[in-house]
């Protein structure tokens, strides 16, 4: 939600928004959070396994 990123605006003469200024770690959780959406869509048409055959690679591939 807007509220909890506690924006703060940059206005022209007007009063219109112009800019906003949000703190680092603000920013860089909206940066991970378009990252993340990005590659969720680039990977949208990959097949998909279920959970126990991707576990069953896991063990074969002696990762768990």
């Amino acid at each position: 939600k807007l509220d909890s990123v506690s924006p703060q605006y940059v206005t022209d003469e007007k009063g219109k928004k112009k800019s906003v200024i949000l703190s680092i770690s603000t920013f860089q959780e909206l940066i991970e959070d378009i990252e993340d959406l990005a590659a969720v869509a680039e990977r949208r048409d990959e097949p998909t396994i279920s959970h126990q055959k991707f576990l069953a690679e896991l063990k074969n591939d002696g990762l768990i």
